[in-house]
């Protein structure tokens, strides 16, 4: 593994206050411990690195915001910051490695160039509990697409998965 993913790794989970330990193995798709995928651990693809990062910030940001289920959980800013950290991995692993292409992380890469990161997160994964920033320019965002975009189909990965902690009771989460 990568010294810079291990530095990333570690940062992502101190910041977000975590065990370390509930980012070593696979889990199912539900519940209140995010678990990195093992071959997070042993592949060095660059985009695969770079969703590791969007994973771990995404979860990291489900377990802040909580509740019995933050699997479930999501804002607009979780989404958007996470979204950064993959755009400045996969720009850091390009500036690394000048010929790695991604159709969708270059896609994306030119959103956030044109400064419609915002509008693009809110178009595409918009959830409707999300409280959205009220100066989005939709309009501006659909015109250039159409223009810079044609055919585009947002992605997400998510390079582990979630499962219930032990010391979750099946009470608590009825609650």
């Amino acid at each position: 593994m990568p010294s810079t993913f291990r530095i990333s790794l570690i940062a992502v989970i101190l910041a977000a206050g975590c065990s370390s330990e509930v980012y070593l193995r696979d889990g199912v798709t539900d519940g209140d411990t995010f678990y990195l995928a093992e071959r997070a651990l042993s592949d060095d693809d660059p985009v695969l690195q770079s969703w590791v990062s969007y994973s771990l910030a995404r979860s990291a940001c489900q377990l802040q915001i909580g509740g019995n289920n933050p699997a479930r959980a999501s804002s607009f800013e979780c989404e958007l910051s996470a979204r950064r950290l993959l755009l400045q991995s996969w720009q850091e692993k390009k500036e690394r490695m000048p010929g790695v292409r991604d159709e969708y992380l270059d896609a994306l890469l030119q959103v956030q160039r044109a400064t419609y990161l915002d509008e693009y997160v809110a178009r595409y994964f918009r959830k409707r509990h999300w409280q959205l920033p009220r100066n989005l320019d939709a309009s501006g965002y659909a015109r250039w697409a159409h223009r810079e975009l044609p055919g585009h189909r947002p992605e997400t990965r998510i390079i582990g998965s979630w499962n219930f902690s032990s010391k979750v009771s099946a009470d608590q989460l009825d609650n």
